[in-house]
């Protein structure tokens, strides 16, 4: 049996469909075949201009000492500028579920990334407050090994949450995501149980250069980045966004 109740999610959408729904949002459904999250955006210009890209997610970071963390307020206006059909992710580094509880409500995001050093009982608190909201679990990787992921995941499974990905990212002392550098994509590629552990998103280090690649060694459901779209620390270079989103899909008919 799977390492608990994951829950998959159908990417096939027309192409570039607009559409107006009740918190008027403008839709847009395209088709995608790999999940790709731009993450670390930190303005509402910013913001507008990536989501032209047509990517399926953003990330806002609320870790406040990373150079892309951004305030609760700001959040909630780069958040009510993203079309619905590209998901608003919160990324959070070992927050208070109650904190988490506020910020998803305040900023209304649709999905939480816990990328701290969170236990499976902090896990399983943020999902019984947040039972609605798609929860995604990074992983820090720096050994020869995925067995820590291994046990973190079957107790998750025991507190029964519904991880819908598993976020696997370098591991970097007193850093969390954002680093630039890469996980080892054997030891994803050859130790990551595609069939019972929840679908993998690849980060770390990915950039237009090496995406393709880094998507046909480790095969992954979806990727993920911030540095490696960047011009500098925070700032979104909207040339490598395009170009990346345009690699990671193609690499699909790779």
């Amino acid at each position: 049996m799977p390492c608990g109740p994951y829950l998959q999610k159908d990417f096939q959408r027309p192409l570039k469909r607009f559409l107006q729904i009740g918190d008027n949002r403008p839709c847009i459904f395209w088709q995608c075949y790999m999940w790709v999250k731009i993450c670390g955006i930190t303005d509402e210009e910013t913001v507008q201009s990536v989501c032209s890209f047509y990517p399926d997610a953003i990330g806002l970071n609320f870790h406040s000492p990373s150079r892309r963390s951004v305030s609760k307020n700001r959040a909630r206006r780069i958040a009510d500028l993203v079309p619905c059909g590209i998901s608003r992710v919160g990324v959070f580094v070992n927050h208070a579920a109650s904190e988490i509880e506020d910020l998803v409500h305040h900023c209304r995001l649709d999905q939480i990334q816990l990328h701290g050093d969170e236990s499976p009982e902090d896990v399983a608190e943020v999902w019984q407050r947040l039972p609605a909201i798609p929860l995604i679990r990074a992983w820090r990787i720096g050994g020869e090994s995925l067995a820590d992921l291994h046990q973190h995941l079957i107790q998750c499974r025991r507190h029964a949450v519904p991880l819908v990905a598993c976020l696997i990212d370098s591991y970097v002392p007193g850093e969390y995501g954002g680093t630039g550098h890469p996980v080892s994509w054997d030891l994803v590629s050859q130790g990551y149980r595609h069939d019972i552990w929840p679908p993998l998103i690849l980060a770390g280090g990915l950039n237009t250069g090496n995406v393709r690649e880094a998507i046909r060694t480790t095969r992954p459901w979806g990727v993920d980045v911030a540095s490696g779209v960047e011009s500098a620390a925070g700032i979104k270079d909207l040339e490598l966004v395009r170009n990346f989103i345009a690699h990671a899909r193609q690499s699909s008919s790779d």
